[in-house]
């Protein structure tokens, strides 16, 4: 007993502290964005709805049984059902972020992009820690039919790029998770600067190296 409530302890002060650290370096805003953990009894500790990512309350973020019903805390993220999909579909994940950080959502809205793989391999850490990024059709917030979209994908890939809205990233832990959605960000930063010049980005060849060795 006392082991599983040192881990929900620790893992609440780490949600605190990863939504602080992206809110203070302005990859989220206001309210939006979200943040889940999934414990080791399989319920997920969620970022609760209408809070910000930078004044989180340990003891008061959602606490949801591993079919996603709200267990105690304040009510969960409206976009709970999007943390839910990604689990049910990666059974290797154990935290997702979801932000409407302006970079990636700058690119989700671009006409030009291959939906198949929305970002070209610009940089090593790219592919290490994002690799393919499909992007997810344009669903009205709170559509289900946008967990069944997602859930499809997420099986083939640890990130998606929701059109008009934002990345949803999945990883091992939080901070893979975290660190993943920052690369995100900034390749799409980098991908934006770029627009009409030329690129040069890595070979084919270098993308498998990349991906046999990590």
């Amino acid at each position: 007993m006392t082991a599983i409530i040192s881990e929900e302890t620790r893992q609440r002060d780490a949600i605190v502290r990863v939504g602080k650290s992206i809110f203070d370096r302005g990859l989220t805003f206001g309210s939006t964005g979200n943040i889940s953990v999934k414990l080791d009894d399989g319920s997920i500790l969620a970022t609760p709805t209408n809070a910000s990512l930078g004044d989180l309350d340990p003891a008061r973020l959602s606490h949801l049984d591993p079919q996603g019903e709200h267990l105690s805390g304040d009510k969960p993220t409206k976009e709970a059902f999007l943390h839910q999909c990604v689990y049910c579909a990666r059974g290797d994940a154990g935290a997702v972020v979801h932000l409407h950080s302006t970079h990636s959502v700058a690119v989700s809205i671009l006409a030009d992009v291959d939906p198949a793989d929305v970002l070209p391999p610009l940089t090593a850490y790219y592919v290490m820690r994002v690799g393919k990024l499909p992007l997810i059709p344009y669903f009205a917030p709170g559509d289900q039919a946008l967990a069944k979209a997602v859930e499809v994908e997420a099986g083939r890939a640890h990130a998606v790029l929701l059109a008009n809205h934002g990345p949803v990233v999945a990883g091992k832990s939080l901070a893979e998770a975290q660190y993943a959605t920052e690369e995100l960000e900034e390749t799409a930063r980098i991908f934006l600067m770029l627009q009409g010049h030329k690129l040069r980005p890595l070979t084919p060849e270098q993308v498998a190296e990349l991906r046999a060795r990590f």
